[in-house]
């Protein structure tokens, strides 16, 4: 088993018995993996142990914690589908159980006292949870957050005793099995947008000032609306391919995201879009600038036309968004977190340009290519012809 220095630090914090073990760090540090694998390891050993590993959502974890430890589970030999209760979200793994569950699921926050507490991304959990949470947990709690800005762990940390919690710091240094490609990115960066690379590249608090979207709120569910059409954004090798389903509904926008993932090929995106069209067949409003895959999707028979783009287009597009009420489904989570972290720039005063930074913004590209068609005073929506 690759064991990162990440946890060989969480280890040694748990070998002392601190209360709480709090990790901040920047990108691709190992935070999540290596405390997962922590759990996975203390759950084989000690019997009828109650671990709580806890995030903003529930679909948050399935997309992240849950399918990372899925696969630290399989490479210890651990996992199987008897041992997985899906209906419940939890795991066997020796005599104890690991559940996962969303900090927004009531019932679960009220429930049963456990021995060990994980909170994945604390910075987008409540105080009045985490409290909530830890006060019912025994033993320890873990926690791991990238320092976007200050929030309520800080303070806490200053009201704590030094030998009640061990702070450890973390960045992709710390991961010396970090392919060199994600290293080259993220120091790549540095100069594009330092505020982006103090937080997620050194571990540093940052102070994310002038986010351009901050009107926006999660809802469950899509509404029923005939104004609706997909936005698409390629990518593949470092940019992910994003998908958004966007729907116009009594003066409101909602985004649901359908899908945030690399390497997708062109047969890749054609066979998921019938597949979520197959019903209504949406019109696709895609990335301009891959023409080649535009007519590709098109003679597959998906309803695809290019983007409109132009002079100033993106600062137009952002406009258009803001003029509405957003509405975002809670499983989309990778559309929540750039909608966190996209931001203006800023000139060598700090003060913010009208331009914003480029990233953050595969899903948010996605949207807005079908925000500004379907906000564009069309009044019904027709599909494109399609010469073949």
């Amino acid at each position: 088993m690759k064991l990162t220095n990440v946890f060989k630090y969480n280890l040694a914090a748990y070998r002392e018995k601190k209360r709480f073990i709090i990790n901040q760090g920047g990108t691709s540090s190992s935070k999540t993996w290596s405390i997962l694998q922590l759990l996975a390891i203390i759950a084989n050993k000690k019997d009828n142990l109650l671990i709580s590993v806890v995030s903003e959502s529930l679909p948050h974890l399935k997309r992240g914690a849950m399918r990372d430890f899925i696969k630290i589970l399989e490479s210890m030999n651990l996992y199987s589908k008897e041992l997985h209760n899906k209906t419940m979200h939890a795991f066997t793994v020796g005599n104890s159980t690991i559940e996962f569950f969303g900090a927004d699921d009531s019932a679960k926050m009220r429930g049963a006292r456990r021995n060990i507490l994980y909170c994945n991304e604390l910075n987008n959990i409540d105080k009045k949870s985490f409290d909530e949470l830890s006060i019912r947990t025994n033993e320890v709690v873990f926690c791991d957050y990238n320092p976007v800005a200050e929030f309520f762990i800080h303070e806490f940390m200053q009201q704590r005793k030094e030998n009640d919690f061990a702070f450890i710091k973390s960045t992709f240094k710390d991961n010396q099995y970090l392919d060199t490609t994600i290293v080259a990115d993220i120091l790549s960066r540095a100069e594009i947008d330092p505020q982006w690379f103090r937080v997620y590249g050194e571990g540093e608090i940052g102070n994310y000032e002038g986010v351009i979207y901050d009107n926006w709120k999660i809802i469950q569910q899509m509404p029923e609306s005939p104004k609706r059409v997909l936005g698409l954004d390629f990518g593949f090798t470092n940019d992910p391919t994003a998908i958004v389903d966007v729907r116009y509904s009594d003066g409101q926008l909602f985004w649901d995201e359908l899908l945030y993932q690399k390497q997708m090929t062109n047969g890749d995106i054609i066979a998921l879009l019938k597949q979520i069209g197959k019903d209504e067949k949406p019109v696709v409003i895609c990335d301009s600038a891959e023409p080649k895959s535009i007519h590709e999707l098109q003679l597959a028979g998906i309803r695809a036309i290019a983007a409109t783009k132009g002079a100033d287009s993106v600062r137009t597009g952002i406009d258009t968004v803001k003029r509405f009420q957003l509405n975002i489904t809670d499983r989309s989570t990778n559309l929540k977190k750039e909608l966190r972290n996209y931001r203006w720039r800023e000139d060598s005063s700090g003060k913010k340009i009208n331009e914003p930074i480029d990233f953050w913004n595969h899903a948010l590209d996605a949207s807005r290519y079908a925000t500004v068609y379907l906000c564009g005073g069309i009044k019904q929506l027709k599909p494109p012809r399609i010469h073949i």
